[in-house]
């Protein structure tokens, strides 16, 4: 009578555990077998020359050393034959230079090399009252790899490199050789303790690494950030110039045929046409710009009415900084031409911002201000230069946001001009400007017929 056959349960168990055994020794060869970034030296992306070379003459140092100690206790204590101990020395030794660059790999030749050392010491006449399977120096070896591998390679590889380390041990347990000393658990602790801390160590470097590159990026997106803020600011200051001298334009070309006596029809049309181009331009000026003045503006009102300052205000300005405790001296042209706006609005704002870099960072720190024309009449130079200031004050800002700098090099490039700024020698500051101004415009030439007619 036949026994009793196995129950349908027992047999899926069976092969879900044998599938799955299958599967994580599958996993196990695929980490095993797919080294990080193989070729690159440890180290190989710190600056410091030295450091870079560390781990080569760390390497090199326990090869040179493990390599005639571990000949030595392989032939003389454990008793090998001398040309088998050279080679299995040299097999676990030598590849740590391997390891520097290929730690997978040079694991894999070592790991063998100690499987095959372990198997050869299983025969051998002086194991008795000795370290087995892992005699001392192929402890000492194979944890220097292990650090190597432990900045190298990912936590999965580490994790499969520690249970085979285990396994390996597990599986020489059975033929251990009388009166000898098992080393297998001490060498399987002391392998997880050392790719933790590696591991450890590798993902704190990656997560600082990770942190400078993102403050990096914030500090170039925080610039950007400034410049687009700034230049927003100077569009919407442009924007109430232009917008003034489009509506006078407007307001001109309309009134003109009631302003201006017999005039031609055609000269009316133009006029009309003018008229209409100004404020079709304007209104898609407004369209265009509007999106630049804040919310908050446009909460409160919508756009500024006030007038944009000029040159003519500075005494203002210096009076109001004068005030803060900053002694300013102000020098401006005796005979001043009408600027351009754009020019007149940059002078002022780039003297209201060394003003305020000097009531921030030099408190009560003697100033000059001072605005001269060219002799030619082609440029307008600002000057602003601080003396150091009075040694018991201290500045009210240790650190600035960088907007007062970009804002004057973006209204000096608006204008086509220079700037010039930085510390003097005797511990004050100087910011110097260039700003352009246009030619006067020359006297119109009559026009001939042929002339107004191809206009």
């Amino acid at each position: 009578m036949s026994g009793p056959s196995p129950t349908p349960a027992h047999e899926p168990t069976r092969h879900r555990v044998l599938r799955a055994a299958r599967q994580a020794l599958r996993v196990l060869a695929v980490e095993l077998g797919t080294p990080t970034e193989p070729g690159t030296p440890l180290f190989g992306s710190v600056q410091n020359p030295w450091l870079r070379r560390l781990p080569y003459l760390v390497a090199f140092g326990f090869a040179v050393s493990l390599l005639p100690t571990t000949i030595t206790i392989l032939s003389h204590d454990y008793g090998l034959d001398g040309g088998l101990a050279g080679a299995l020395a040299t097999a676990q030794t030598a590849p740590l230079l391997l390891a520097v660059t290929r730690p997978l790999q040079a694991w894999w030749v070592i790991f063998t090399a100690d499987i095959l050392c372990a198997l050869a010491l299983t025969g051998a006449d002086g194991v008795a009252g000795r370290a087995w399977p892992w005699p001392p120096m192929v402890i000492v070896g194979y944890l220097a790899l292990m650090v190597a591998l432990s900045l190298r390679e990912r936590s999965r590889t580490l994790i499969a490199v520690w249970l085979t380390t285990g396994v390996a041990g597990i599986l020489f347990e059975p033929r251990t050789p009388d009166r000898s000393v098992g080393t297998w658990v001490l060498l399987f602790v002391l392998t997880g303790v050392v790719l933790m801390m590696g591991a450890t160590l590798r993902e704190r470097g990656d997560a600082q690494r990770k942190l400078i590159e993102q403050e990096t990026i914030s500090e170039a997106e925080r610039a950007r950030r400034t410049l687009l803020e700034e230049r927003t600011r100077i569009a919407r200051e442009l924007h109430d110039v232009v917008a003034h001298h489009m509506s006078v334009i407007t307001v001109q070309a309309d009134s003109a045929p009631y302003r201006l006596s017999g005039l031609p029809r055609e000269a009316e049309e133009e006029f009309g046409s003018i008229a209409a181009t100004a404020r079709e331009s304007l209104a898609e000026m407004r369209r265009l710009l509007g999106v630049l003045r804040s919310e908050e503006s446009e909460r409160h009102g919508g756009p500024e009415k006030t007038p944009q300052p000029g040159i003519g205000m500075l005494p203002k300005l210096v009076e109001g900084t004068v005030r803060a405790g900053v002694p300013v001296e102000l020098s401006l042209p005796g005979d001043r031409a009408p600027l351009e706006p754009a020019v007149d609005l940059s002078a002022y704002r780039i003297v209201q911002e060394a003003l305020a870099n000097v009531v921030r960072h030099a408190p009560g720190a003697r100033t000059r201000v001072s605005v001269t024309t060219a002799a030619d009449g082609s440029r307008l130079t600002v000057l602003v230069v601080n003396s150091p200031p009075p040694a018991p004050s201290a500045p009210l800002e240790t650190t600035g946001t960088g907007h007062g700098l970009v804002g004057m090099r973006e209204r000096v490039r608006l204008v086509d001009g220079s700037l010039d700024t930085g510390p003097l020698p005797d511990g004050g500051f100087r910011v110097a400007a260039q700003l352009p101004l246009s030619p006067p415009p020359a006297p119109a030439a009559s026009l001939s017929p042929k002339d107004s007619g191809s206009v």
